[in-house]
């Protein structure tokens, strides 16, 4: 078997079906990502979505029967959003970190390697390969960072010179021996610029993420949020962009190459009030598609009513005040109870007392508490 050619068929396929980036490696032990993952199990960076057996994150042949090499994939998305709408008073809009824009990513890269993964079967009836998008047992960044798509930027996010960072990610393991690719030279240099401007100081270090602090991963925890991140999400309801948009390798990246990664401004940029009362069929038909929904509803709500708060929305609060009365989930409830005392004036001032005096839930009445002393510091 040519396995050169088959290679350069692959390649040329790849580009065929609307891959934008294709890279081969091997299948190696990662043994730097192992070091760098035991330090941030040890440091308590880690976010707990990861596959929490590190050694299976790097040693291919712990998940795969004799792997010989790797295939990465990049998918590269939109930066900017056509006909975006303006979030105005009365009809705050929040947002959806761009990675969230379109389809969710994780159809689109498992579409594109299930058709890579026909043609290699085709072309080698008895190869046997295993891809994963995001949720599998490997590092995307660490596999396409080896395999030459790009480098592993200080945002923690892999570069590339074509797109930026604005890529998708995705890999497969394979049984056949292709000729590794060649990592690309780090061209991050001197610039600080993502960790500067981190808005929790989440990037504590060039590379280093603690993913704890990392807005992209508070917005789709399901408690309720610390106090001290209340402040500094402003309108995110899922994910965050920040050390993306400041890097200087990503001015000027824009790309519309894919109709399905394409947003919908109703949907990437909505308005905020009708969030807080959506049911859940709703929630689905509306947002189901994108990969911001993979949580559910209740994170998005509950950073709806933060965004409301952050814009000191006067006109939700007959919203928030029916939330606070009459949703179930103690978190949502408390959000709002917080969120009433933020916007302030003399309903706030009522509502709050009389949720105080009807409120059993312990969590809840601590909200309610930091609700008006807000109302008081403003008196």
């Amino acid at each position: 078997m040519n396995y050169q050619k088959l290679k350069e068929e692959i390649i040329i396929y790849s580009q065929e079906i609307g891959i934008n980036k294709i890279g081969f490696t091997t299948a190696n032990t990662f043994g730097e990502m192992k070091n760098r993952l035991i330090c941030q199990a040890e440091l308590g960076y880690q976010s707990g979505f990861e596959e929490p057996d590190i050694d299976k994150r790097v040693h291919p042949d712990l998940i795969f029967p004799e792997p010989r090499s790797i295939i990465s994939i990049a998918i590269a998305y939109p930066s900017k959003m056509k006909d975006a709408p303006k979030s105005k008073k009365g009809e705050r809009r929040g947002i959806f970190a761009r990675a969230s824009w379109g389809t969710d990513y994780h159809v689109i890269l498992r579409d594109k390697l299930k058709q890579l993964e026909e043609f290699i079967q085709r072309k080698v009836p008895e190869a046997v390969t295993k891809s994963m998008v995001d949720t599998g047992e490997l590092v995307d960044r660490a596999v396409a960072e080896r395999a030459g798509i790009g480098w592993s930027g200080k945002n923690c996010s892999i570069i590339t010179p074509e797109f930026g960072s604005y890529v998708y990610l995705g890999e497969m393991i394979t049984n056949l021996p292709f000729e590794p690719d060649q990592p690309m030279e780090d061209r991050c240099g001197n610039c600080n610029k993502c960790i500067d401007v981190c808005p929790t100081g989440a990037l504590v270090a060039g590379g280093q993420l603690n993913a704890q602090r990392c807005i992209a991963f508070l917005t789709q925890t399901k408690g309720f949020l610390p106090d001290e991140f209340r402040t500094k999400i402003g309108n995110r309801l899922y994910g965050c962009d920040t050390c993306q948009t400041v890097c200087p390798e990503n001015k000027g990246k824009d790309f519309h190459l894919h109709p399905e990664t394409e947003p919908d401004p109703e949907i990437a940029k909505p308005l905020l009030k009708p969030l807080l009362s959506i049911s859940n069929r709703d929630f689905k038909e509306k947002f189901g598609h994108v990969s911001g929904s993979w949580r559910g509803k209740k994170p998005i709500q509950r950073n709806a009513i933060i965004a409301l708060a952050h814009y000191k929305d006067e006109t939700a609060l007959p919203d928030l005040i029916k939330v606070l009365r009459e949703d179930t989930r103690p978190v949502i409830r408390g959000t709002a109870a917080w969120a009433i005392g933020k916007i302030g004036g003399p309903e706030a001032e009522i509502q709050l007392r009389h949720a105080l005096e009807r409120e059993t839930d312990e969590e809840v009445l601590i909200e309610i508490k930091k609700g008006m002393r807000f109302l008081e510091t403003a008196q």
